[in-house]
Parts: C-alpha cells; sequence; structure tokens
C-alpha cells in the first residue's frame, strides 16, 4: 500500500561538514560527530541544538555513507569523538576492537520509496500501482539509490530488490531496475534530484523523506528492514563490496559510540547518554524508537552500563 508522508520542514543543502549552527556560538566544551548521512538534519536541526542548549557544549558534526564512517576512522582520516553508523554490524566488524570496544544501539528506520508525484513514476506510486512493476517500468536513471559501496543505504537498496524477487515473484527484477539505476555517492543530496524532478523515485530511509517534505511509499515489514522479527528474512539477501566485504540484510539500527582515541572521550559519553535518554526528539526527527530500544554490545562505560545485558556482547 502506498502511503505519502509529506510534513513541512525546512532541509539546507548540507555538505559533508556541518556544525548544527553552534560552532562559535559557544566558548568553551565541543563534541565532534561523524555521522550516517541519514541523521545530518535530526543531528543539525533538531538533537545537536538541544544538546547543546542543555550541556552548554556546541555539536561538530560531519555525515557521510556509513562505509565511510568507518573507513575514514580506520584510515585516520578522522579522529571524531563520537562515530555514529546505519548499520551496527559496521561499527562491529570494522571498528572493533582497536578502534572500538563498544556501541549502543539508540534508534531505528525504515526503508521506503521517495518520490516526486508530479513526475509519471511518482504518480502511478500515488495511484497504488505495485511499486515493484513501477521501479521494472523506469528509464535510464530515473531512480536513484545511494552508492552500495559507500553507504549501508544503497545495500540496503540492492537487498531489497532481492527480498523483492521473491516475495512477488519477480524473476530479473534486481537486475533489471538496477542496470538502470542512478547511483549517488553522496548520501545527504541523494533525493535533491528527486525534490527537482530529475529523479522520479529514490530508496531512502523514512526519516529522508521527512526531511525533505516528500511523499514516502512505505512498504510491508518483510521488505523494509524495520522489524527484527523479520531478521531472519532480511539475512536471506546479501551483498558484497569491491573490497571483499559481505553484508547481509538486517534492521535498520543506529549506532553509537565514542572512539578509543578520542580528544574529548567525556564530552561524547555525555552526547551518546543524551541520544539514549532522548526518544522524543529522534522520533520528532522522523526516527523510530521501539521499545526493545536502546540497547549495548561490547563492554559499554560505567554510566551506559543499564544498557549492557540488553544484547550479547561479543
Amino acid at each position: 500500500m502506498a502511503e505519502q508522508r509529506s510534513r513541512r520542514a525546512v532541509l539546507g543543502l548540507l555538505g559533508s561538514a556541518g556544525v548544527a549552527g553552534l560552532a562559535g556560538c559557544f566558548g568553551g566544551e565541543s563534541v565532534s560527530v561523524l555521522a550516517a548521512g541519514s541523521l545530518g538534519t535530526a543531528l543539525e536541526d533538531t538533537v545537536g541544538p538541544a544538546f547543546a542548549d542543555e550541556s552548554g557544549t556546541a555539536v561538530h558534526g560531519e555525515y557521510h555513507g556509513s562505509a565511510v564512517v568507518v573507513r575514514m576512522v580506520r584510515d585516520r582520516q578522522a579522529n571524531p569523538d563520537v562515530a555514529i553508523s546505519a548499520d551496527a554490524g559496521l561499527v562491529r566488524d570494522r571498528l572493533y576492537p582497536d578502534h572500538a570496544t563498544w556501541d549502543v544501539v539508540f534508534g531505528a528506520n525504515e526503508v521506503g520509496l521517495a518520490y516526486n508525484p508530479e513526475t509519471d513514476l511518482g504518480e502511478r506510486l500515488a495511484d497504488g500501482e505495485p511499486w515493484h512493476e513501477v521501479l521494472r517500468a523506469a528509464d535510464d536513471g530515473e531512480v536513484a539509490i545511494s552508492d552500495p559501496e559507500l553507504d549501508p543505504l544503497g545495500y540496503r537498496a540492492v537487498h531489497l530488490l532481492a527480498l523483492a524477487e521473491q516475495q512477488y515473484d519477480a524473476p530479473g527484477l534486481r537486475e533489471t531496475v538496477l542496470a538502470n539505476a542512478y547511483r549517488e555517492p553522496t548520501e545527504q543530496r541523494l533525493l535533491a534530484g528527486v525534490e527537482t524532478g530529475n529523479r522520479a523515485v529514490a530508496v531512502a530511509y523514512r526519516n529522508m523523506a521527512h526531511d525533505r517534505d516528500l511523499p514516502f511509499y512505505g512498504l510491508p515489514p518483510s521488505l523494509n528492514f524495520s522489524d527484527p522479527s523479520h531478521a531472519e528474512r532480511y539475512a536471506s539477501v546479501a551483498y558484497t563490496t569491491d573490497d571483499g566485504y559481505t553484508v547481509r540484510g538486517s534492521p535498520t539500527l543506529y549506532s553509537a559510540t565514542v572512539l578509543e582515541s578520542a580528544d574529548n572521550p567525556d564530552a561524547g559519553r555525555t552526547f551518546v547518554q543524551f541520544l539514549l535518554d532522548s526518544p522524543g526528539l529522534l522520533r520528532e526527527a522522523g526516527l523510530a524508537v521501539p521499545g526493545a530500544l536502546p540497547r549495548s554490545h561490547g563492554q559499554p562505560p560505567q554510566a551506559l552500563r543499564r544498557y549492557a545485558n540488553s544484547e550479547a556482547s561479543g
């Protein structure tokens, strides 16, 4: 079923780096955050300002696809206090144990289709046509996905199409759609083309459509990577990156950690604690916070130990 969700939101075009409008506004402490691009607006417009108001600590944010975030830390191209990924598996597989020894899952999202209703494909989605048939019929470049080499949203688009082939008995769907899809290397620019009508549809997270005031075509839980009860089904599909990293489908969960090399670990831990204590702010920003969250993994600091037994460490 098509679900339109269009809210008035003001979104400045974020570059790869931002400061939530806070840099220079506070003469004291700051915390640096390297985060998934899909969280850019949430952190810049909602969470960051609220944290600064409460703590007096400025949030210095930089946003990229989560695979890029992890790579920047591993290659020592960046040394933030806090790293946030849209795929907890990336943190655990690629940052443990040298760069991080724990993480906390604090929010969730769902995958669906953001679209421009003034385009032919968008009109068909708004009319309730089966989404997989609409995407299969798309011309070259009408559908956009994030680059699966750089971003979990990109490989979740690939996972989605593979699952849809099975669910709708639609052989060749994945190959056909991917052959014609435009791959956007910068996640926070994914929906810019949809807004202008240069692209008709993009595989996106719900909060990204919320941020851009675009209609959102919701997918069933068996396909939208939002429901942990479907985790086994999600994991039945996989994508292998060019550097040989194989990632299986999984629920879309945001995971935060304070790096072992953080310049200001105390401020980092305070910021992570603020995320855990602010589900209302996260929901306001278009994210989901199911009852099972937050939960921790690994060996979190003492202040976060109340979540330590929520998920098996390893």
